[in-house]
């Protein structure tokens, strides 16, 4: 008993001490994912997707009435925008898993990220930030637009170094992420998305997948996986968890090869998807307010061969 209380003891004495700078982005462990909880209510939901044709070029000159979109069944009450926004700016979050489970995975993925850094951040106009987490969460590098900047934020992400406990807070890791650095940025001027890079397990969060799914839906930000491998145990959550995750935010899964062409041709994907989207916000035709989940369809001309868009949203309560 109490070894249990020296334990409990310490882990809150760890939490009490992560300061509270992630409005700009200061590097330090944030506040309970608690604290960030809100119900706020939705009577307008505001829904960007991607549209390619077969031969994965962007379609960018859809129309309003050559689409059908379903709201649970049903069709919007009121279109309020509907709009073709190109050549966006990106606004980046790299996340990378250094828990017990993830050390071997570390160096790969800071190689990854360096890429991403190197080839495709826009100087003039992209934003990215790096965050590594286990048990613990911390921003090596805050927003920049500088490759060198974001590369050297990345060298500093360790194996193991925020796990003084053991354990993994995923979600809570990308509440903090979408709610607290993400939540700051102008979400109708940029593509913004997580690189995330874990294998989807967690036994230390506070959060849900379901309230992660539905801060970074508020944030406009898309969640994608990068690496993700099929665990070695059957009964693991986390593929699952990681699957959830990019549908219901409108990313994507990546567990392709790591040839050098492979990678290149991901993080393509990614700035294609980002750089070239719709925005069609309107008024759905039946709320609730009951927190349940509304499944979104939309049905596209036979020239569009594939859509990147979210699963749907959380009806949150008032």
């Amino acid at each position: 008993m109490l070894r249990l209380s020296f334990v409990c003891l310490l882990f809150v004495a760890l939490l009490a001490q992560q300061p509270c700078a992630d409005a700009q982005a200061s590097g330090e462990a944030g506040e309970s994912a608690e604290a960030y909880r809100l119900k706020v209510a939705v009577d307008e939901v505001s829904l960007t997707f991607h549209a390619a044709d077969a031969h994965g070029l962007p379609v960018n000159d859809l129309k309003l009435d050559e689409l059908s979109l379903l709201d649970n069944g049903k069709p919007p009450r009121r279109i309020i925008e509907f709009r073709s926004l190109q050549d966006l700016t990106l606004r980046a979050g790299i996340l990378i898993d250094t828990s017990e489970s993830m050390q071997q995975e570390v160096s790969a993925n800071r190689a990854i990220s360096i890429k991403f850094a190197q080839r495709l951040l826009r100087q003039r106009s992209d934003l990215a930030f790096v965050m590594n987490f286990g048990f613990l969460s911390k921003i090596t590098q805050p927003w920049t637009s500088d490759p060198a900047a974001l590369a050297a934020g990345i060298q500093q992400v360790v194996a193991g170094r925020e796990n003084p406990l053991g354990g993994t807070a995923m979600f809570d890791t990308i509440f903090r992420a979408c709610f607290s650095v993400f939540g700051k940025v102008d979400h109708a001027a940029s593509g913004n998305f997580i690189l995330l890079f874990s294998d989807g397990e967690d036994n230390a969060s506070h959060t849900s997948l379901e309230e992660v799914v539905d801060v970074c839906q508020r944030a406009n930000t898309a969640i994608y996986v990068f690496r993700a491998e099929p665990a070695p145990n059957l009964f693991s959550s986390g593929p699952k968890a990681l699957a959830d995750l990019a549908q219901q935010t409108g990313g994507r899964v990546f567990t392709a090869d790591d040839s050098e062409a492979g990678i290149d041709s991901d993080l393509r994907i990614i700035e294609a998807d980002l750089r070239n989207q719709y925005r069609l916000i309107y008024n759905p035709a039946k709320l609730t307010h009951d927190g349940a989940f509304h499944r979104i369809e939309l049905k596209t001309p036979q020239r569009v061969a594939s859509v990147n868009i979210r699963s749907g949203y959380y009806d949150r309560p008032r």
